[in-house]
């Protein structure tokens, strides 16, 4: 395996992602990891990821110093890069100008295994405030970009290297190659990683896990929660019970979808809970978008637990579709100390404390498109698999300001217009994401002979491969035109549509 230190950065699962794509299994453990605990896997190399601290600050994260001692190759990233250095005799400074976004690295003449068919000048992203100004003793520089006369060392000799710029992120070209030349080339790791195998342990977990116990699955209507209700039917059967609860915040006609799929293609048993009225209630004056998602994410289990006690069936185990992703962005699975909240996810850190339920999240260290490959193995029918993501507190958190019954009802059916005009067009699997937001804005605007005063809504859509980055898309305007006219002319409250050209980062996907 490829062991992946944490230091805090956005992209460090990220990491993981890519080293999965050539069927190698990589493990995120945080900075405070002990080369004794190393020594305890079978690992074949070392990533030092990127972070947001500086390693000449006080208190700035370290390692420990043992991990240098072992005969394994490491990498380091940014802040790896800058910490093997610091590690090894080199200066590290602060400069002057921080290079942040897309830069040419130019590699050095000397045929390093780092960027073996790699070409000489390529497109990479950068995202750093210090650099390295004199290399460690017996490292030498093998690229360099016009801002960073440093942009990579190796030491053949002790298999140690460091780059500081992001491989991980699709706007590096040849970053996966770097990757595969580290991990396949340089560290000699197996390939024998795959969605089959995946599954075939998640199901000596969870079977090992749970027992004879039932376990009951929240279902929202999105592709994770679908997953792991088919991967606990496939590994404990009739010891399920899938839940829907509608929180009035659902996208339309969720609940016949819901059913139409689990109990009559999968046979599994479904309880529909109508809660609109009390997730509306909770959420009555709630503006903050944190406070949203934790209000959410308490009421949800309240209700689970309510249903589940009317029962009268012991259920301990509450399964989740928790990915990746969820957990970058809340910095909350403890390997992340380091970095910085973002947002917190309902399936992370919105739950309350003293819930009856012991969590399962078989998914957890997963991103969207390997769930969904291992959705298709499970039998779940391609429509399900690609649906568009859908976040856990629903279009609750696509109401900029207090999300009302009334401008709900509004949302659902403007953003039911844009997943048809986008599906009408042919271009919803080649889009990430599209969805409607309503905004808190009301602008005049004349229908027939009459004035109007009423809500602004803006349109997402978004390209994208794993969420951690994406590109506002590229939407033809015809398309574009009929979304606008459709929701003025049918949307009763929506006299403007505007569309969202920001790019992840620095905007997120979502709106909140």
């Amino acid at each position: 395996m490829i062991l992946i230190v944490d230091y805090g950065s956005q992209y460090t699962e990220l990491i993981a992602r890519r080293i999965r794509e050539l069927h190698v299994y990589s493990e995120v453990v945080p900075h405070t990891i002990t080369a004794d605990r190393v020594q305890q896997k079978a690992v074949t190399g070392i990533i030092l990821s990127g972070g947001p601290a500086s390693v000449t600050a006080d208190q700035a994260p370290s390692i420990d110093p043992g991990l240098f001692n072992l005969h394994i190759p490491i990498l380091g990233i940014c802040y790896g890069m800058q910490l093997m250095s610091h590690y090894y005799g080199g200066q590290v400074v602060s400069s002057s100008n921080r290079e942040f976004g897309s830069s040419v690295l130019t590699v050095s003449g000397g045929a390093s295994p780092l960027f073996r068919d790699i070409p000489h000048e390529s497109r990479i992203w950068m995202s750093h405030s210090d650099s390295i100004s004199t290399p460690p003793p017996d490292f030498v520089t093998i690229a360099a970009t016009n801002q960073c006369p440093i942009a990579a060392f190796e030491s053949a000799a002790l298999q140690r290297f460091g780059i500081q710029f992001h491989p991980e992120v699709s706007h590096t070209d040849y970053g996966q190659k770097l990757l595969q030349n580290f991990v396949i080339d340089i560290c000699k790791t197996p390939q024998d990683w795959t969605s089959d195998t995946f599954i075939t342990k998640s199901i000596q977990t969870i079977q090992s896990e749970v027992g004879n116990q039932r376990v009951l699955c929240a279902l929202s209507g999105g592709v994770d929660s679908a997953v792991v209700a088919a991967l606990l039917h496939r590994a404990i059967g009739d010891q399920l019970t899938c839940m829907f609860i509608d929180t009035g915040y659902m996208r339309q006609n969720e609940g016949q979808k819901i059913k139409a799929v689990f109990e009559d293609t999968f046979n599994i048993h479904l309880i529909y809970v109508d809660a609109a009225e009390q997730f509306f209630k909770h959420l009555k004056g709630i503006t903050d978008p944190e406070e949203k998602r934790k209000i959410i994410g308490r009421e949800f289990i309240r209700v689970f637990e309510r249903e589940v006690a009317a029962l009268d069936i012991p259920i301990p185990y509450l399964a989740q579709g928790t990915l990746y992703p969820d957990i970058i962005e809340s910095a909350s699975m403890g390997v992340a100390a380091t970095a910085q909240t973002i947002k917190t996810h309902h399936n992370v850190g919105g739950l309350p404390d003293d819930m009856s339920f012991k969590i399962i999240e078989p998914l957890k260290m997963l991103f969207k498109d390997e769930v969904r490959q291992v959705g298709l193995l499970l039998g779940l029918s391609e429509d399900v698999v690609y649906r568009h993501p859908f976040p856990g507190p629903g279009l609750a958190i696509r109401i900029l300001g207090e999300p009302t019954p009334k401008r709900t009802a509004i949302l659902r059916q403007a953003d039911t217009i844009v997943l048809e005009e986008i599906k009408k067009a042919g271009l919803y699997r080649d889009i990430w994401q599209a969805f409607a937001v309503l905004l808190p804005v009301k602008s005049v605007g004349v229908m027939g002979d009459q004035r109007t005063y009423q809500y602004t809504c803006a349109v997402r859509c978004v390209s994208s491969t794993d969420a951690m980055t994406a590109q506002w898309a590229h939407v033809p305007y015809p398309v574009l035109e009929s979304i606008s006219r459709r929701i003025i002319n049918e949307v009763s409250g929506i006299n403007r549509v505007v569309y969202d050209i920001s790019s992840k980062p620095p905007a997120t996907i979502e709106w909140e």
